[in-house]
């Protein structure tokens, strides 16, 4: 044991403390990774001067070989952490193609005397000899024993970590009304969660929610089971969580819990696959992999859910679930760190990973998919356009060439016809595919939502329902059920927006909702609270707009409109129902020449509800303009054909 002093280092409201690993601001705790947490230690101690991305590297991964992708993604974590945005970066500072610099002022501090330990993990570990597959059945919530073939340190971490799944899902057992088993007359209803990372390793960590997905996609063509998507479920990485509580939340019966442990080329995996209603165990499994048998994964833990839950697939879901797979292992990990940035809106560093991937194996049809969805994003809610769009749709145009019945191609293309104009495009894509996945939520709601672009408010409204019958969750965060709000009914809209809903997206339609209920007061504060928390976000733009409308000021909120529109029109964004409500703020502020204007290229994009253009309140200062007659006429006369064609 030796002595040190401690040393803690202070910037504005941030105090980090190198001795017990931990970083403040204002006294609370801002959680780090290990690695994000290295990052930060070693620009500060370097106070301004220019850490190249290779010294980094060297620094922070000593004996391994990973990509820069890996720093890359840290310190983006960590910027996020710290406040920073890549436009605003007021403690690390990119230098272009060289590294990073820490650029705020920082003061240094000597704290007391501390006893120091050796680390005695610090040790290198010694990756197996031997790699196996087990598969063991048990009637406990216990992993079955991963430790033989792993080094000294990894057997005692991973016997922490077992013993206290064990004891939480005994408590959870003995807290627990039995019940008796019942026969199933519905399909069973599924959730997978994110895998937890044993070993808390930033470079792998993207494997939790990645693997997670591709067991979700893989499923997704199994008529007998209702399994939730990816992003129901993205809200549980990295958490220890209660399995009744998430059931309950999710709406399922059954759930798939598990972990995984990487030690260089070797990975352990293992799975619990759990009947919550009866408590059962209905099956465990632990896999013993090389790294580069990743691409595996997916299949072998979907057959042993479709074992475990006794499951009778017909031919064609069989044939179904033997879908493509890449043919290098490296391209699938680029696709799974894709997949893995695209859940947490990274999408140009998404877009980075799923290029690589492209580059190496181009013959995937789910990187395409994916590839496309990034695409879509990045033009929609990063302003970037036109130029995006047109990527996107060659990525979809590859990936139904490889594979055309995709259900995750299909839906991503939907949504993306939809919103680039094309709903007449979206609606038979969808229709087609419900007939073979009658009980897919998002088939449902994308559907949904293309009637809603075209006016058939009632139909949208059923179909969005419908989808939420089947998935609570569906699209939560991501999208609004408009029609209710389209077809006058305030109370309904809101109600349908999550409870708790503090996203900038869930602010803006609450205040949105409130503000055709004429409730101005609650509404404003909804708008400049969305604002605040993401100032890029269109919608979130168009809410301070209407603030600026509440307190009488519209020339700020006319110039901030001017501003959005301006990058609409330069960069040719999409999402013709979010320009829609550019037009309606221009209205609102007094600007009828520009709300014409929106409003043209609104409908000239695809977005004509001629029902609803027809009572909107919002756009009454215009009605007495000539102009707003043709262009009611041009909504009208789309808005029949629509009906006509598909009614």
């Amino acid at each position: 044991m030796a002595l040190e002093i401690q040393v803690l280092y202070e910037f504005d409201s941030f105090r980090l403390s190198p001795a017990d690993h931990s970083l403040l601001c204002a006294g609370k705790p801002i959680p780090l990774t290990p690695k994000s947490f290295d990052i930060l230690l070693t620009l500060i101690e370097r106070n301004g001067q220019l850490v190249t991305k290779e010294e980094l590297m060297r620094r922070i991964w000593p004996d391994s070989f990973v990509e820069e992708a890996n720093l890359t993604v840290n310190v983006s974590a960590l910027r996020k952490a710290l406040g920073d945005t890549p436009e605003h970066q007021q403690y690390i500072e990119t230098v272009p193609k060289l590294g990073y610099r820490f650029s705020a002022r920082i003061t240094t501090r000597s704290g007391n005397l501390l006893a120091t330990v050796p680390d005695p993990t610090a040790a290198p570990a010694t990756p197996s000899a031997e790699i196996k597959q087990t598969f063991r059945a048990s009637p406990l919530l216990t992993a079955a024993d991963p430790t033989q073939s792993m080094p000294i340190w990894a057997r005692g971490l991973a016997g922490v970590v077992a013993a206290a799944l064990v004891a939480l899902f005994a408590y959870w057992l003995l807290h627990k009304a039995h019940s008796a088993p019942q026969l199933v007359s519905q399909p069973r209803r599924l959730a997978i969660l994110p895998f937890q990372n044993i070993k808390q390793d930033p470079s792998s960590d993207f494997l939790g929610y990645s693997l997670a997905d591709a067991v979700i996609t893989r499923l997704g063509n199994v008529q007998s089971l209702r399994v939730r998507p990816s992003y129901a479920i993205e809200k549980y990485r990295g958490q220890v969580v209660e399995m009744s509580k998430v059931a309950n939340d999710l709406d399922v019966d059954t759930l798939l819990a598990g972990n995984f442990i990487r030690d260089g080329d070797d990975l352990r995996i293992t799975c619990q696959l759990i009947d919550v209603k009866t408590q059962n165990l209905l099956w465990k499994g632990a896999f013993d992999l090389r790294y580069q048998k990743l691409l595996t994964v997916q299949d072998q833990v979907s057959e042993q859910i479709i074992h475990g839950l006794e499951l009778n697939l017909s031919s064609s879901e069989a044939a179904r679930l033997k879908s493509d797979e890449p043919a290098n292992p490296l391209a699938y990990e680029y696709y799974l760190r894709g997949v893995d940035l695209y859940a947490r809106n990274e999408f140009p560093l998404a877009i980075q990973m799923l290029e690589k991937s492209s580059t190496i194996d181009p013959n995937y049809a789910l990187m395409w998919a994916y590839l496309g969805r990034s695409y879509t994003a990045s033009g929609s809610f990063e302003l970037q356009g036109r130029d995006s769009y047109q990527k996107a749709q060659a990525a979809f145009d590859r990936a139904l060439a490889l594979q055309p019945e995709q259900i995750d191609t299909r839906v991503y293309l939907a949504n993306f016809l939809t919103d680039t104009g094309s709903v007449e495009k979206a609606v038979p894509l969808l229709r087609e595919s419900l007939q073979t996945n009658s009980n897919h939520a998002e088939l449902h709601w994308e559907l949904g939502y293309a009637y809603r672009f075209a006016g058939m408010l009632k139909e949208s409204v059923d179909e969005c329902v419908r989808a939420r019958q089947l998935d609570p969750g569906v699209k939560i965060n991501s999208s609004a059920l408009n029609a209710y709000l389209y077809l006058g009914e305030y109370d309904r809209f809101l109600d349908s927006l999550p409870k708790n809903g503090e996203l900038p997206f869930h602010l803006f339609y609450r205040g949105f909702g409130k503000y055709y209920q004429k409730h101005y007061e609650p509404a404003l504060a909804d708008f400049d609270r969305a604002y605040g928390m993401d100032p890029e976000l269109l919608q979130a733009q168009v809410g301070k707009a209407l603030s600026y409308a509440i307190s009488r000021q519209p020339e700020q909120g006319i110039a901030l409109m001017r501003a959005a529109e301006n990058k609409v029109q330069l960069r040719g964004v999409g999402d013709s129902e979010a320009i829609y409500k550019v037009a309606q703020a221009y209205a609102v502020l007094g600007d009828k020449d520009s709300a014409l204007r929106m409003l043209k290229h609104s409908i000239d994009h695809g977005f004509f509800p001629y029902p609803f253009f027809s009572t909107d309140p919002l756009l009454d200062s215009l009605r007495a303009e000539r102009q707003f007659n043709v262009l009611m006429e041009t909504a009208r006369s789309r808005h029949e054909a629509f009906q006509r064609s598909f009614f």
